[in-house]
């Protein structure tokens, strides 16, 4: 029998495939054909599995669960059980305008993360989400994080720049972004601001 490093594994290498061929896809619409090297890791270098376990509560509204934010991943790819509590914010639509995901067996919630966001120049928006614990029983998510390596600058692509649009975002080094995301409370999208350019 499998323990849970090897199943782990096993699961990331296989999702690696899925993730690679998502962002050529997301890509592919930025007129970026080709991923090299040097892409790749500006999009991919640092890929972290997470679980996360969030114990059934009697009292649901008097706890956050985790609050809204969206990730700072490229891409987040989320495996998550059937006891719900995941939501989405639909955007334009006012700030406690929330969209419960359901558990679809099967099949994994993707995210598109703030760094594609950067990268697209805002063509690509992250999304707000947030989890809430569940009154009846626990709940299991298992996100893969998609990260940019520590050393990589992010900041809108070449390809997509290259019809003359101005860009809306400055190149930051990705450790620098992860630092100020996770030195401020969750607040939303307000951890993108870190990177936009200031007229």
């Amino acid at each position: 029998m499998k323990n849970i490093r090897e199943e782990a594994i096993e699961y990331m290498t296989r999702a690696e495939i899925v993730i690679k061929r998502l962002l050529q896809v997301l890509l592919k619409i930025l007129n970026v054909n080709d991923i090299d090297k040097e892409t790749e890791h500006e999009l991919m270098g640092a890929m972290r599995l997470n679980f996360n376990y969030y114990p059934k509560c009697p009292n649901p509204e008097l706890t956050a669960g985790v609050g809204r934010h969206s990730d700072i991943s490229t891409i987040t790819v989320l495996l998550q059980d059937d006891s719900g509590g995941l939501y989405v914010c639909r955007e334009g639509s006012g700030a406690d305008s929330w969209i419960h995901v359901p558990h679809v067996d099967g099949a994994l919630v993707i995210n598109i993360g703030d760094v594609l966001q950067i990268m697209s120049n805002g063509l690509y928006k992250s999304v707000e989400h947030r989890a809430l614990p569940n009154k009846n029983k626990s709940r299991i998510s298992i996100p893969i994080f998609v990260n940019p390596g520590p050393d990589a600058l992010i900041g809108p692509l070449p390809q997509v720049l290259g019809t003359g649009e101005k860009p809306i975002y400055k190149q930051v080094l990705y450790l620098d972004y992860f630092k100020h995301f996770f030195s401020n409370p969750h607040d939303g999208k307000k951890a993108i601001e870190f990177a936009k350019i200031c007229e």
